[in-house]
């Protein structure tokens, strides 16, 4: 197997929306499950909404549907129990971040995109804080260390802006249609539940060659 069959076969992408509650989930896991498996992580920000009118959803389905919504947030206390992860449900959901997911682009090949995700992921599902504004995303990048004008500036660029558009429109050709969703390869697997399937595929490909 070349260099870039190997490359392919030891990756997954994780796109994510930092809105989504099972991203949350995925989020505060991937890094250490990657890392145990050697395979690299490739992040994938897109946003949510655009996939959702896509389909003919004004809103995220666990806000639409009551019911589904109701259990969601039973399934996220119990989930988050199960891994040990803090929950704080939001008082506002979905939450917009178009500035921290711009952010996130930005920095998608940067050593510091997984302290800055979660970072975000806990203002929103543990600290109940507004990802969406200026002052909470301008705190947050200084918490973790970062120049938070520089930053700032290169995301709210066109081109920055421009290529968050392009993710989303892929993540839609893709056939992408909820959050988190990882691929390996061609190979889609959704949600939160699936991120071990997407590792163990990666493994079982590495395996084949």
């Amino acid at each position: 197997m070349n260099d870039d069959a190997a490359s392919t076969a030891r990756a997954v992408e994780f796109w994510f929306d930092f809105g989504s509650n099972y991203s949350y989930l995925s989020m505060m896991r991937i890094e250490a499950l990657a890392a145990a498996r050697n395979v690299t992580i490739v992040w994938r920000p897109f946003l949510l909404g655009p996939v959702f009118r896509q389909l003919g959803f004004e809103n995220s389905p666990f806000v639409l549907q009551k019911e589904k919504g109701a259990y969601v947030w039973k399934d996220m206390e119990r989930q988050c129990r199960k891994y040990g992860i803090a929950l704080t449900r939001p008082s506002t959901f979905p939450r917009a971040a178009l500035l921290a997911m711009r952010i996130a682009l930005l920095g998608a090949n940067e050593p510091w995109i997984g302290a800055w995700c979660r970072r975000i992921m806990q203002l929103n599902f543990v600290d109940d804080r507004d990802i969406g504004s200026m002052d909470v995303v301008s705190d947050a990048l200084d918490s973790v260390g970062l120049p938070v004008h520089s930053v700032i500036d290169a995301a709210q660029s066109d081109s920055n802006k421009l290529r968050l558009r392009e993710q989303t429109e892929l993540a839609i050709n893709k056939g992408i249609f909820g959050a988190p969703t990882f691929f390996v390869g061609d190979e889609m697997f959704w949600g939160n539940d699936r991120l071990e399937d997407a590792l163990d595929y990666c493994d079982a490909i590495a395996a084949r060659h």
